[in-house]
């Protein structure tokens, strides 16, 4: 493997599980020093054990201002730059708008976007001149899916960031890019409030519709046009759908089961 990330300095919020984890790895393998921040002790522990001592594995919570300022001021301290910057951290809840929890909304808000503000906005200081910034957003921020109003009003509005940050950062040659895949096969999928049974009809109704015929892997999400070359050379506020990436198709269609939560009985359509 070409080392393209040889002496980088990288940061990954959200780098215990998931894409996080499997782009720690391809990091390390392509020769850059590796942290990677979480704020779970089980997924941290674990991360530590899989990655045995390649990369500094660090508790951080990313929606936290005054621990998001104490890791780049750790980082700063120890490394004196930062070369690339990954912003992973996210959660995702999904449920018909009718049904949808405020607390989940502000749950998302308060990480998927004001985690990542935080970040950039603490991570300047180090940033080096030509440093890559690459933020994880979601197909569903151009593309309607039903159940999903809270979880894509945060990734749309991650997607504006990233362009704000690209024509505010190119004075100093910082490229920003987001980086949007479909559904992957990670652990977050069993965190977004569906019962299994939604789940399973939800993984179903993509694969029919997709290429592949499947979610997309992790390890696809990191080669060709995806993370692993974002961070070696970008153009800045450049949107890429990850090589082997599930997508969905625009209108909105969504699995039966989440359909039939969004519609009343006697009102019963799908979404689009």
């Amino acid at each position: 493997m070409m080392r393209r990330l040889e002496n980088k300095i990288a940061l990954i919020t959200g780098g215990t599980t998931g894409i996080g984890l499997a782009t720690a790895k391809r990091f390390a393998e392509e020769g850059a020093q590796v942290i990677v921040t979480g704020r779970n002790p089980a997924t941290l522990e674990l991360a530590r054990r899989e990655l045995n001592g390649r990369v500094q594995v660090l508790e951080s919570d990313a929606a936290d201002e005054r621990q998001v300022a104490e890791l780049f001021e750790s980082v700063g301290r120890k490394h004196g730059r930062l070369d690339v910057l990954f912003l992973n951290a996210g959660i995702a809840k999904f449920a018909p708008l009718a049904e949808a929890p405020l607390s989940d909304f502000d749950a998302m808000w308060h990480l998927n976007v004001r985690g990542p503000w935080l970040a950039l906005k603490h991570a300047l200081p180090i940033l080096t001149e030509g440093a890559a910034v690459i933020v994880n957003t979601s197909v569903v921020n151009q593309k309607g899916m039903a159940g999903t109003t809270a979880y894509a009003a945060t990734k749309a509005a991650l997607r504006v960031i990233v362009r704000a940050a690209a024509a505010e950062l190119a004075g100093r040659k910082v490229r920003v890019n987001a980086i949007s895949p479909g559904p992957i096969e990670t652990p977050i999928f069993e965190k977004t409030g569906l019962s299994a049974q939604e789940r399973e009809a939800f993984r179903k109704d993509v694969a029919a519709r997709v290429p592949l015929g499947r979610f997309g892997q992790r390890s696809r999400a990191l080669s060709g046009q995806g993370i692993g070359r974002r961070a070696a050379a970008a153009d800045p506020a450049k949107q890429v759908v990850p090589e082997g990436s599930a997508d969905v198709s625009h209108g909105g269609r969504a699995s039966a089961s989440i359909r039939r939560r969004t519609s009343p009985p006697a009102r019963r359509c799908a979404a689009g």
